[in-house]
């Protein structure tokens, strides 16, 4: 009688299409680990990514979507049933390790319950400890035995806390390439917006989300018309990733008739490797913006109730990644009111001048991307399978 092989179960949640994206490379990179004997079974909540790579599911991943400060009160009692049968579906079939995927708040309520019944947890993901209150680290440690940072200075704000912190790298920066950005790239780019190779590129990435287009959309292009009139021949690149953002893009478009517009239907990697500068919201886009080696102008508006309690709150000198993980202003940003179309345009041009000027400038952006170029993938495997062995 052929005894049976021993199997490792894997528990993971993913609330959203980046957390997706994270967990079907972190699955992947699992199988490939020698070190974990035997078969392995993912089970779970996920996207389309992490069910391809033979996550069980346990619910939908669009039971978990929410929007603004309405829908998860209204939400709640669906969701609180959905949180524990997800606790008792995972204590029932004795999972050796959970792995929350980002998505904060639902994911340390779920790591903390299977942490007090005895399974190790991960939070795959630090929250932006940097920016918010510093208690919010012990809530972290609280509900995860290893978290994954994503950026190289976040660990050291876990020190002294019964929490793992390990930086893995960010996977973007390895899914792109060191010279993803050079020439021949925004060729092919502009061949395929059917831009001339002649004309001068502003990208404009004002949000992937309805209520972001909405705040950011009008100044942006005032702008770009601003920035147009003294650089002749520019053409503007919009990404659009959703039909209902085209229409808000185009409604808003319709003030600036005589603007060279190219409405792009899809995400910003495009329009950014046509780019000569870009003009980015802030957020994950001036990251992919960086590691792309585009100079840009960043900015935010929030509503203004949002924004006076947003400014009790946040507690960091910058909010656009660059100079987050550079510790100093490598790119302008322009925040609520100073987020004016004319400030803005000035900005632009500054930085237009700043990379004539300054040969080696765009050099920090490569310096930054060597660094977040660590195999995240791979590291995170390896921090979930040393976890495993130590629980062993």
């Amino acid at each position: 009688m052929v005894a049976a092989q021993p199997e490792t179960k894997i528990g993971l949640l993913a609330g959203e299409a980046s957390g997706d994206n994270l967990g079907a490379g972190l699955m992947a990179a699992l199988r490939k680990q020698t070190d974990l004997k035997g078969q392995l079974h993912f089970m779970g909540v996920g996207g389309t990514r992490m069910l391809a790579q033979g996550l069980a599911p346990l619910a939908d991943m669009d039971e978990l979507a929410v929007n603004g400060f309405k829908d998860p009160i209204l939400r709640l009692p669906k969701l609180i049933r959905l949180l524990r049968h997800l606790i008792r579906t995972f204590v029932d079939a004795k999972i050796d390790v959970f792995v929350g995927v980002d998505f904060n708040v639902f994911n340390f309520i779920l790591e903390a319950a299977l942490k007090k019944r005895g399974i190790k947890t991960v939070h795959y993901v630090s929250p932006s400890v940097y920016a918010w209150r510093a208690g919010r680290t012990k809530r972290v440690a609280k509900s995860a035995d290893v978290v994954l940072c994503l950026y190289p200075f976040e660990p050291a704000f876990y020190e002294g806390l019964p929490v793992t912190a390990e930086f893995v790298g960010h996977p973007l920066a390895d899914d792109i390439a060191a010279d993803a950005g050079a020439l021949p790239h925004k060729q092919a780019a502009r061949e395929q917006l059917q831009i001339d190779p002649a004309d001068n590129v502003l990208a404009v990435l004002p949000g992937s989300r309805g209520s972001e287009v909405d705040l950011m959309i009008a100044v942006f292009l005032d702008a770009a018309e601003r920035f147009c009139a003294t650089h002749t021949n520019t053409r503007i690149v919009i990404p659009c990733l959703r039909p209902h953002l085209r229409t808000r893009i185009e409604q808003a478009c319709r003030a600036h008739p005589d603007l060279p517009v190219v409405l792009h239907d899809g995400n910003a990697r495009l329009p950014l490797l046509a780019a000569d500068i870009a003009l980015v919201k802030s957020g994950t886009s001036t990251l992919e913006t960086m590691l792309l080696h585009r100079p840009m102008v960043v900015s935010y508006r929030l509503g203004a109730l949002t924004y006076q309690l947003a400014k009790r709150v946040v507690h960091t000198p910058f909010v656009a990644l660059p100079n987050i993980l550079a510790g100093r202003e490598l790119v302008p940003e322009l925040i609520q009111d100073a987020a004016t179309g004319e400030a803005l345009a000035a900005a632009l041009q500054q930085q237009w001048r700043r990379v004539q000027a300054e040969p080696g400038y765009l050099q920090n952006f490569t310096d930054l991307h060597e660094q977040l170029a660590q195999g995240a993938d791979a590291k995170a495997a390896g921090a979930v399978v040393r976890l495993l062995k130590l629980s062993s």
